[in-house]
């Protein structure tokens, strides 16, 4: 296989755009601490780093593949590899399977809970690409799939799913669907013009307070996670570092500028890793 396919490749796993893995390992990376409370095994920190990595890449594949026939039609998805013909739909599922099966050796590795709810990982991962024709709600399905980490992650670890794990779980679920509320703004005038759907659709001329009514959702989920868990000032001071910088992104998006709304996307990355932040201090000095 010559340089240019492994590029291509890589190209459509998204390695040149890591963001999508950050978003992805922030709550896992919650779940593992939380659930061990302090640092995890580091064999179940690093299945469920690689598997961060493989299922976001899969999840990349499968969505271009999905989208094989709309992406040369929108401005920022028209030179992705699969609109360009620069790999074919059967080389991308070939690798979306690849990559599917590499994630899932590493699950064997854990224990039989957590084995079992990764088959629930991969049909979330397997059919979000899909539901952007049938329903406005894409990124809740999306939302399910990034957050599936957090109660493999307790299963993992404890065996078990404490009540906490689910409250994590909606958080985070919150979370990601007005992150990528904000990212489907960006591209609402192609997606109405192809007749896709999206929560930045169905919310139209009221995008930007349900925006904010979710995120102020996800942040009260994330508090009451630190009272429930009786977690100390670190935490909280990361908490409120979150605050301001939501804060920061609905300002930055009052124009609804694309860039500006796709900058306010970005910032998500900084909200998850002070959370991280506060977690790990809480649990190295709280």
């Amino acid at each position: 296989m010559n340089k240019e396919k492994w590029r291509q490749y890589s190209l459509l796993m998204r390695l040149d755009k890591p963001i999508g893995t950050f978003l992805l390992l922030w709550p896992t990376l919650w779940a593992l601490w939380i659930a061990a409370e302090g640092l995890p095994p580091l064999w179940i920190l690093l299945v469920f780093c690689l598997g961060v990595f493989l299922m976001r890449s899969a999840g990349c594949v499968i969505n271009d593949y999905a989208d094989r026939d709309f992406d040369a039609h929108v401005e920022r998805t028209r030179d992705r590899p699969l609109a360009q013909n620069r790999v074919s739909p059967r080389e991308a599922m070939s690798l979306f399977l690849l990559l599917v099966l590499i994630a899932f050796a590493l699950a064997l590795t854990l224990n039989w809970f957590a084995v079992s709810l990764s088959f629930v990982a991969i049909g979330l991962a397997a059919s979000y690409p899909f539901m952007k024709r049938y329903t406005y709600f894409p990124q809740v399905i999306l939302g399910a799939a990034f957050a599936w980490s957090i109660p493999m992650a307790f299963a993992a670890i404890q065996d078990e799913l404490p009540l906490i794990v689910w409250v994590i779980y909606t958080s985070t679920v919150l979370w990601v669907l007005a992150y990528d509320t904000l990212y489907g703004m960006v591209d609402r005038e192609d997606d109405l013009r192809l007749g896709l759907k999206s929560t930045a659709i169905l919310f139209g001329e009221m995008d930007l307070v349900m925006v904010g009514v979710i995120q102020a959702l996800f942040l009260i989920g994330m508090y009451l996670v630190g009272e429930q868990l009786e977690f100390g000032v670190y935490y909280y001071v990361a908490w409120v570092i979150a605050l301001l910088l939501v804060a920061i992104q609905m300002w930055r998006c009052r124009t609804r500028d694309r860039q500006e709304c796709f900058n306010a996307f970005l910032n998500n990355n900084y909200v998850g890793l002070v959370l991280f932040l506060g977690i790990v201090l809480h649990f190295q000095f709280g």
